[in-house]
């Protein structure tokens, strides 16, 4: 699935890659953050993705017109899980909404980790 803007002149469609990787690089930019995590842990083994995966760390779905974000991140020591989640979650939304015109419904958080 991808996100879908129609226009008088057309269809627009942004890859769910894309997206996911803008909100990659929102996440990154927010306090607090350590990295992004992939959306697998096995047997509790959390992986700290590098830079260039930060979209594996992101799960992107479409809801009729709407986009559905679910993030796999891990969080710095000694910040507040709360605060550090409700200010990805308004960076992400904003951004996605700014940069491609698609309505973001949900952006769900999931912690995998605490790191120093």
């Amino acid at each position: 699935m991808s996100g879908k803007i129609k226009t008088q002149y057309g269809e627009i469609n942004i890859s769910d890659d894309v997206l996911a990787s803008l909100a990659g690089l929102a996440t990154m930019e927010c306090y607090g953050i350590v990295g992004m995590a992939s959306k697998s842990a096995k047997d509790g083994i959390v992986e700290l993705l590098k830079k260039e995966n930060l979209s594996r760390g992101v799960k992107v779905s479409s809801e009729a017109e709407e986009i559905v974000i679910d993030l796999y991140v891990i969080v710095e020591f000694g910040t507040r899980v709360s605060v550090v989640a409700d200010n990805i979650i308004s960076k992400v939304k904003y951004t996605i909404e700014n940069l491609t015109g698609l309505k973001v419904k949900k952006v769900n958080i999931n912690v995998h980790g605490v790191r120093v």
